[in-house]
């Protein structure tokens, strides 16, 4: 049936940290379903890498640099988005940071901060901004970049931890709020995810077979792995589907 096709043809998404990575694997997967995408990020040299990759496959981007924890430089991304193409129907706030940090009561404040910013404020800031636009163009798609670390504490990750159970905490609180308005918001929660992102921790070949020990599938996630659930979550498909965290870990969470 025609109708269970996956087509974003007239869309626009937003993908957060897409310059690299996962946010990248998105970026792509959503552009070749026909989706108009703007991409940010930090760094203006692999936006443009990223952004020139997407041009020569034939494909519409915006790249714009945004420091997703600083409002004005959000708020100035969805000011080009709308200037640019006119609506926002689907934003993935995939934009997260992780270090391996000492436990939670040694860490120092810049650190719990900084982790806290990218991984939770980031999200709350761009979905506050993309809010007004997807109203207007009568509704939308939010979802978030989660990890299965939200739910299962892990040493050397404490803060990512917390601040992950924080988003989705927020992915609820956003989808009760704006159910109203026409805009689902959901997470999607993966394991290790084999990216630059987290290679410390799975380069270390003691630490990725404990890792892996915990993967009943037996085997870390790939980025295609976590991009199938994305496009269901961002399409059609999942219209009736709203403030619920899908694992994509193999099973370490059953």
């Amino acid at each position: 049936m025609a109708g269970w096709n996956i087509d974003f043809s007239d869309k626009v998404a937003l993908v957060t940290g897409g310059s690299r990575g996962l946010g990248k694997a998105i970026a792509f997967a959503m552009a070749e379903k026909g989706a108009r995408v703007a991409i940010s990020g930090r760094k203006q040299e692999n936006l443009d890498k990223a952004a020139e990759e997407l041009k020569k496959a034939g494909f519409d981007v915006l790249a714009r640099t945004a420091h997703a924890g600083k409002a004005d430089h959000v708020a100035a991304l969805i000011a080009a988005i709308e200037e640019l193409y006119g609506r926002l129907d689907i934003l993935i706030n995939n934009v997260g940071s992780n270090i391996l940090t000492p436990s939670v009561v040694e860490a120092d404040e810049g650190l719990w901060d900084k982790l806290m910013e990218t991984n939770l404020k980031g999200a709350f800031l761009a979905a506050s901004c993309a809010y007004p636009l997807m109203k207007k163009t009568g509704g939308g798609k939010i979802i978030n970049i989660s990890s299965i670390a939200a739910r299962k504490a892990a040493r050397g990750m404490g803060i990512y931890c917390v601040a992950k159970a924080g988003l989705e905490m927020l992915t609820k609180v956003l989808a009760v709020e704006l159910a109203q308005d026409g805009i689902t918001v959901n997470a999607v929660a993966p394991c290790v995810v084999k990216t630059r992102f987290s290679q410390p921790f799975w380069s270390n070949e003691s630490l990725l077979k404990e890792i892996v020990a915990s993967i009943p599938m037996g085997r870390i996630a790939e980025t295609t792995d976590v991009v199938g659930a994305v496009l269901y979550l961002a399409s059609g498909l999942s219209d009736f589907v709203t403030g619920e965290i899908v694992n994509v870990d193999g099973g370490a969470m059953a």
